[in-house]
């Protein structure tokens, strides 16, 4: 590199010879100066310029940092159990990626953000305020799991959450109101964003529901999942919208009430919420395709 920028210096120093400084006149002796220093110095940025460029080239570039992407979720997320059935998409979504991802998936059936949390900590007793009383505010052991500094998440990761299904029950321990869903969530992308992780919000996914041959959205605790991203910055996949747009693009409606034949039964478990290996796959993919659309650094791990 240094030879490379000798190189282009002197080259424009032998070009200024030739303007006739050396015959200049005492008069015009300081504007030759002055043009002799503008040209070293446009050398030697040129020369730096060639050096950022060579440096910024595929074939010198460092290889991709492994990332670790975290999932938090209930059922339409989880791990799939013993049975072919339900499949949450999480357990579809490494597939779509590099190597360098390595996806931790630690959704759980039947959670709702705040049991997610808290676990048996969340009792069956409502509250004045409306909201299901905490018998002790320790975490549950895989949101410190997540929250260790050794083992948890690190600067670089991601940390994927999506609720909203369970918590819509009108009983406790499930039940959470939409100012402590939003408030929780919004804790949570905090905790990611103060290790150096990357918070992601989505949506509740839809499950299947039809007004005359429209898919229609059948989720609530959206307008809190836009609000705790504004006020933490995270991105906000909308998976509810995405997720109807596909059902109404597979024509899964008008549908008769039949989840376990033909192209409905193909997509969902035997209810209209949960999802076969396929129908999760597609789900995955709405995520993935999602995080392309708006350009999030980890769409460069994607396949």
């Amino acid at each position: 590199m240094k030879k490379l920028r000798t190189l282009v210096t002197t080259a424009l120093l032998i070009s200024l010879s030739g303007l006739g400084a050396g015959t200049a006149s005492a008069t015009d002796s300081g504007a030759v100066d002055s043009r002799t220093t503008a040209i070293r110095t446009t050398a030697i940025r040129t020369a730096n310029c060639v050096g950022v460029a060579r440096a910024a080239s595929p074939d010198v570039r460092a290889a991709a940092a492994p990332v670790t992407v975290w999932l938090a979720g209930d059922s339409t997320m989880a791990n799939p159990g013993a049975g072919r059935c339900p499949v949450g998409w999480g357990s579809q979504f490494g597939a779509l990626f590099t190597s360098d991802v390595t996806v931790r998936n630690q959704a759980v059936a039947g959670r709702s953000i705040q049991t997610w949390l808290y676990e048996s900590n969340v009792s069956s007793v409502k509250q004045p305020d409306g909201e299901c009383r905490l018998t002790s505010p320790t975490y549950a052991a895989r949101w410190q799991a997540m929250l260790d500094a050794s083992t948890g998440m690190k600067a670089g990761d991601y940390l994927f959450l999506q609720f909203g299904i369970n918590d819509s029950s009108s009983t406790c321990p499930r039940h959470v109101g939409p100012a402590r869903y939003q408030q929780l969530l919004t804790m949570m992308a905090r905790a990611a964003l103060a290790r150096g992780a990357h918070p992601v919000l989505l949506t509740p996914v839809a499950a299947i529901t039809c007004s005359g041959s429209t898919a229609t959205k059948n989720r609530g605790f959206v307008s809190q999942t836009l609000g705790a991203g504004a006020a933490t910055g995270a991105p906000v996949v909308d998976l509810q919208t995405l997720s109807v747009a596909l059902y109404n693009s597979l024509r899964f409606c008008p549908h008769d009430g039949d989840y376990g034949s033909g192209p409905v039964g193909a997509f969902f478990c035997n209810d209209h919420t949960h999802f076969e290996t396929y129908g999760a796959r597609r789900i995955a993919g709405l995520v993935a395709g999602d995080v392309r659309r708006q350009n999030l650094p980890l769409a460069a791990y994607l396949k």
